[in-house]
């Protein structure tokens, strides 16, 4: 009855071909909290937005869709540990919440809760780690991204300002007060879940205007972080499938042919250990001095990662769902560069 649901709020949504991508997915062996026969429950919803943020992910992926052709051509299903999305902690985000609050007044009614908090001092950002209560190991986890502006030079702070102040909010009033139900109730009439769905992955987009060449090589001297979220937003940065061994699916892939980061990030416990392919390239126009100017930039990637069980005093059947600062750190460089 949860899958029917789920396929209800996306059938509408998401095309035939997005739908095959769906259909890759593993579902969640632990079963979903159910309503009642015309309700939809935060778990449904939470994971009817995480499965169609995956397919909008990697049709916008090359490397992505050909590895998901490989994993149906060997009839494996893919187990979505998470999705990454950047903010930024700006004074000014015009009507948009500034940081991660523009992302976590989605995650908090869907169910999600913050599971750790991540420094990330050399990129000046902090990660958070964000897990959904009902389904811990089941339902995709979400890794949201905070820059801090302060930490860069004045010109920076003011160029980052003036693009960002003119930033939108996508949800409606009527949609918030959807979310506002959602968080006291649990659930949602499946009428208003077929609304907010759209909204909500509305928020996964550029809220802001395109910056200007200029702007954005003034941006990527100093962080190819905010270069990156400048010209893409709060786009999915990358998802990842959740494998058995990280090390030797590397070794296949790179033998295959794929383009694949050279080394595996390995956490400091040792339990988690991720690597990826290459991060897509993306064509946007931005306005030199000589007028619009095409240019292809870093897109989105995707992403693969082992988890053990965890070595703290854990039950032995606990995986370790925990990220990582210097892995994650590392991830991070797969949108330094244009490909």
């Amino acid at each position: 009855m949860p899958k029917t649901t789920i396929r209800i709020l996306l059938d509408e949504l998401l095309s035939s071909d997005a739908l095959k991508l769906v259909d890759q997915l593993a579902f969640p062996s632990k079963p979903l909290t159910r309503p009642k026969p015309d309700e939809v429950s935060r778990a449904e919803l939470a994971l009817a937005m995480t499965q169609a943020l995956f397919a909008r992910l990697a049709q916008s992926v090359p490397e992505a869709m050909r590895y998901l052709e490989r994993a149906r051509e060997q009839g494996r299903a893919i187990t979505f540990d998470h999705g990454a999305v950047r903010t930024v902690l700006a004074a000014s985000c015009g009507t948009l919440p500034s940081g991660e609050a523009a992302i976590t007044r989605i995650l908090l009614p869907l169910g999600y809760t913050l599971a750790g908090t991540y420094p990330l001092p050399r990129l000046k950002m902090t990660g958070r780690a964000y897990i959904h209560a009902d389904d811990p190991q089941g339902m995709a986890q979400f890794f949201v991204s905070e820059l801090h502006p302060e930490g860069f030079s004045a010109e920076f702070q003011q160029m980052l300002s003036s693009i960002l102040s003119h930033s939108r909010d996508p949800l409606s009033a009527t949609e918030l007060e959807a979310l506002q139900d959602l968080h006291r109730e649990g659930h949602l009439p499946l009428c208003t879940a077929r609304k907010l769905l759209p909204a909500l992955l509305r928020c996964f987009e550029r809220q802001h205007p395109l910056p200007s060449l200029a702007q954005y090589q003034l941006m990527l001297r100093e962080s190819a972080e905010m270069a990156w979220i400048s010209t893409e937003g709060q786009t999915f940065n990358h998802a990842t499938d959740r494998v058995d061994d990280v090390l030797e699916l590397a070794a296949q892939l790179r033998a295959e042919g794929f383009a694949i980061k050279d080394q595996i990030e390995v956490s400091t416990s040792g339990t988690v250990r991720q690597t990826a392919l290459r991060a897509a390239s993306v064509q946007r126009v931005l306005l030199g001095e000589d007028g619009p100017q095409l240019c292809v930039l870093p897109g989105s990637f995707f992403e693969f990662i082992s988890r053990g069980a965890r070595l703290d005093g854990a039950l032995p059947a606990d995986m370790d769902m925990r990220f990582d600062s210097g892995n994650a750190s590392g991830i991070f460089k797969m949108t330094a560069t244009t490909p």
